[in-house]
């Protein structure tokens, strides 16, 4: 009996550390939240730049169908309040969906859906779906599900007391109503919805409000998930990788870490963090122990980023301290960092352009989204913003892949907003995050005697640089040069780099 427990024990915790792991392909790395994308575009995207350029995988917006939210410009949110569990939305139905997950899998690009199982719709006078299911959203009949009131936690109410788990995990987010997990036919539903997915070869999952969700709970609908295809690319028994939405910036009754125990969680103190040290509120010489040191979670239990689609807009976490494309010296910077700093696996926000919190995707007068226009120098337009394709980004998931399996070693900084550090000898990276100030400075690049490309100011290209070079001496140092005017405020270079 002993060793049956042992053997079931040893099972659970292998399962567990499984549902933590992405399922990527080796030497790859980073996920890129394509946000509002249509899937035939995405599908493009795999073949023709996130594979060449080493990406690992793709966040899609939620692909269950969902109500149309009338407007002059249909909202970015109404994605984020399901009608059924069909797969189809204004990026495309199942046949789109299945055809892009099989050609992004094909060239080793994973994909992870956006899931939104904590809640249906909010109210609405007339609610009809983007693929024409209806429902009765006063009286909690979802027929396409089908849902009615007794699926749903009674007495409705709305959050308004973060201090007690009981009104966060039971009422209502902002008017919308709140699924009862507890109800096995309503995990039945969930599950039979989440095992579609995995069919067409989904890789994992983004969480919505998982914070709005018992632990418990998700934690047995996670269990019932089948494993992963494996003629989609998948190691037999692989787990679907889960990330969770877990609002924790402290002082709430709920913690990110009630959620660690089955997959990770988006750590949201660490996009909090990353944008005050990079807007000089904390200076960065400070990042030399950035993650666990700092009160973040276990480093293999965080998925980490700058900004994502609803902190950028103001909602979320972090306030005025996070940082956007609309700043995009200190976003590169920051970027920069995640991807250098070997803390907790990096998802790069993809955007939209945007004017107000509401707005939704590039679209046509009848509000079909747009598909981005690409420009000959890799970046796109059309509304969108694509920040995946900015060479200092792309270039960046590169370094990561190239120092992959290192630690940080040789740190260097001026005591304020100047820093520099080694990736074992693999790779070496400068900032100067500094006001009127250069940095010129000799320092230890761990790197072999050579000449090398710096690849955010530019590429190696053939046995030339497009951008600045850096020349390393027998002994491994090189004079490194960022002025405060430059439009880079970081140089890089990696053993791939050298000429």
């Amino acid at each position: 009996m002993k060793s049956l427990v042992c053997v079931w024990l040893l099972v659970l915790v292998v399962v567990v550390h499984s549902q933590k792991d992405p399922n990527v392909w080796a030497n790859r790395s980073a996920i890129v939240h394509l946000f509002e994308w249509k899937f035939n575009d995405i599908a493009d995207e795999c073949e023709r730049f996130l594979a060449p350029n080493g990406y690992a995988g793709v966040q899609v917006s939620p692909v269950q169908e969902n109500v149309i939210v009338s407007s002059p410009n249909r909202p970015w949110w109404e994605r984020y309040q399901p009608i059924s569990y069909k797969i189809v939305t204004r990026s495309g139905d199942e046949a789109a969906f299945r055809s892009m997950v099989r050609r992004c899998n094909d060239v080793g690009v994973r994909i992870y859906v956006d899931i939104v199982i904590n809640h249906m719709t909010g109210d609405h006078a007339t609610a009809v779906g983007v693929g024409g299911s209806t429902a009765d959203t006063y009286n909690l009949q979802y027929p396409a599900v089908p849902f009615g009131p007794n699926d749903f936690n009674q007495p409705q109410c709305g959050i308004d007391n973060y201090e007690d788990p009981n009104n966060v995990r039971n009422c209502e987010l902002v008017g919308l109503h709140d699924l009862n997990q507890g109800s096995g036919y309503v995990r039945e539903k969930i599950i039979g919805f989440l095992n579609l997915l995995v069919d067409c070869g989904v890789a994992g999952f983004r969480v919505d409000a998982a914070k709005h969700m018992w632990p418990s709970d998700l934690e047995d609908i996670y269990s019932q998930v089948n494993n992963l295809r494996t003629d989609h690319g998948f190691a037999p028994g692989s787990r679907p990788f889960y990330y969770q939405e877990v609002i924790d910036l402290g002082g709430e009754a709920i913690h990110n870490t009630d959620y660690t125990g089955f997959g990770r969680i988006t750590e949201f103190k660490y996009s909090a963090e990353i944008g005050n040290a990079f807007r000089g509120n904390n200076p960065i010489k400070y990042l030399w122990n950035f993650g666990e040191d700092w009160g973040f979670v276990y480093n293999g239990d965080a998925l980490v980023f700058v900004d994502n689609h609803d902190n950028q807009r103001g909602h979320g976490a972090g306030g005025a301290s996070i940082l956007t494309y609309k700043e995009p010296k200190l976003y590169k910077m920051a970027v920069a960092f995640v991807l250098a700093y070997p803390y907790g696996y990096p998802r790069v926000m993809s955007s939209f352009d945007f004017s107000n919190s509401d707005q939704g995707p590039p679209q046509d007068g009848d509000g079909n989204i747009l598909s981005p226009i690409i420009y000959n120098d890799n970046t796109c337009g059309n509304g969108w913003i694509c920040e995946h394709r900015w060479r200092q980004i792309y270039n960046m998931v590169g370094f990561r892949n190239v120092v992959a399996g290192t630690g940080v070693n040789d740190w260097w900084d001026n005591s304020d907003k100047q820093i520099a550090f080694c990736r074992g000898g693999r790779g070496f990276i400068a900032f100067n995050d500094q006001y009127n100030v250069d940095l010129k400075e000799t320092l230890q690049t761990c790197l072999p005697a050579g000449i090398y490309c710096d690849i955010i100011s530019g590429s190696k290209v053939g046995n030339n640089c497009s951008g600045k070079s850096v020349i390393v001496d027998g002994s491994g140092r090189a004079y490194i040069e960022i002025l405060y005017a430059e439009s880079d405020g970081v140089l890089a270079i990696h053993a791939e780099s050298k000429l």
